[in-house]
């Protein structure tokens, strides 16, 4: 199973960016979603989506700014990034859940990460 993540890059406050995160292999996808982590600091939860009923769930510090979405066909996911602020800095993981778990905030209950992708705002 590969999770390969794209998007990350550089951008004033106040802009965009938009996170894509293909998933290969494996036969189910329960939840995929995304962590960011500073350095110095524990991954933080930010999104997540579950795949059969789609319903999303945000942190709520970028709850109403970011958007989480997939494609089931394409077993990709999107973090659509509005409103950026410095503090969002961070490097950007997507995860995947390949079974049934409840929990969705703590990192050690997703199965595959991804690379991770820099995302960069400047004030």
């Amino acid at each position: 199973v590969q999770l390969q993540a794209f998007g990350g890059g550089e951008v004033q406050a106040g802009g965009s960016l938009r996170l894509s995160c293909a998933a290969s292999g494996g036969t189910f996808t329960f939840r995929m979603g995304w962590f960011r982590q500073t350095p110095g600091k524990e991954r933080e939860f930010v999104a997540a989506v579950t795949w059969g009923s789609g319903s999303t769930a945000y942190a709520d510090s970028v709850k109403g700014r970011f958007t989480i979405s997939r494609d089931n066909a394409k077993n990709t996911v999107w973090l659509h990034m509005n409103s950026l602020k410095p503090e969002d800095t961070a490097v950007y993981y997507c995860v995947r859940q390949t079974s049934y778990k409840i929990d969705y905030v703590e990192a050690s209950r997703y199965d595959y990460w991804g690379q991770g992708t820099q995302v960069t705002v400047s004030s």
